[in-house]
């Protein structure tokens, strides 16, 4: 299968659509200062169509392995939605947003407001890298929150994301892993501080523990994200289209991915390509 090729313009709108937004922003300020309002709020509009809606990539899907194993289900899914998150911001057009689902998740609510990120079956499972490749970037700081898995956390989840970006992209996307697969780059996020047995510059090989799932960045639970990206930087990234090999649940012999909300199974010990899978769901410490 062909590497992907986003067209220039795709990949143009994803060098400028943050920066852009922030050219945006600082010219509504500026209305204050006697730039004409209709100036900022013209770039404004077209700067959010940016960020929000325009730029999809259109291109071959990269086949990739499921980067966890056991019952899972997604929240977001390129399956059901382009852009997954909502954005196209950061390279997350096609980002899958994975949980543990085995029967012992809590349910959103209004009680509790929060609860430790411990409660979750997700929080502390081994994460593995979906390819061969080397780590361009690794980053371990972000402390692993409470859930955000109540309905008034929930409502405030917009001001508190705002508020999370000022930090950059990893405040955003929490502790994460960038690798290079040769003409993209795969990015897992929301890990726990901490986990990551990996460092820059080291090769890894599909199927191997790199890490294991946290609550850090923002997400309302202990995740696993996924994406893949053109650059190695979130920052400047286009999103990129991609398939998990045939087999990955053990059912089908097609490539895909999981809709949301619809729980799937990924065999310990199975292999989509035929060289296997390392069996140990354990971390290996370095």
């Amino acid at each position: 299968m062909p590497d992907p090729a986003p067209s220039r313009f795709q990949v143009a709108l994803a060098r400028v659509r943050v920066p852009l937004m922030w050219v945006a922003a600082a010219a509504l300020l500026a209305g204050y200062a006697g730039l004409p309002w209709w100036i900022g709020w013209t770039l404004f509009a077209v700067a959010l169509a940016v960020y929000l809606r325009l730029g999809t990539v259109r291109c071959a899907p990269r086949l990739l392995r499921p980067p966890v194993r056991g019952r899972w289900m997604a929240l977001t899914s390129p399956v059901d939605a382009v852009p997954s998150q909502g954005t196209h911001a950061y390279g997350q057009t096609h980002a899958l947003g994975l949980v543990a689902e085995d029967g012992t998740r809590p349910d959103i609510g209004w009680r509790p407001l929060s609860r430790p990120p411990e409660d979750f079956p997700a929080f502390g499972r081994p994460v593995r890298a979906p390819a061969d490749g080397i780590v361009v970037s690794v980053h371990d700081r972000r402390r692993d929150h409470r859930s955000r898995n109540s309905w008034p956390w929930l409502f405030g989840a917009v001001v508190e994301n705002t508020l999370r970006e000022l930090r950059g992209p990893a405040g955003l996307l929490g502790n994460h892993v960038i690798i290079d697969i040769g003409g993209a780059y795969v990015l897992l996020g929301h890990l726990q501080r901490g986990s990551i047995t990996v460092r820059p510059g080291e090769r890894v090989e599909a199927g191997r523990p790199i890490a294991r799932c946290g609550n850090s960045g923002a997400c309302t639970e202990p995740q696993v994200r996924m994406q893949l990206m053109d650059h190695r930087r979130p920052l400047l990234a286009a999103g990129l289209p991609f398939l998990w090999e045939p087999g990955w649940n053990g059912t089908t012999d097609d490539a895909g991915l999981p809709e949301t909300w619809r729980p799937f199974d990924v065999p310990a010990g199975h292999d989509c390509s035929g060289t296997g899978y390392p069996e140990s769901d354990q971390v290996r410490r370095t």
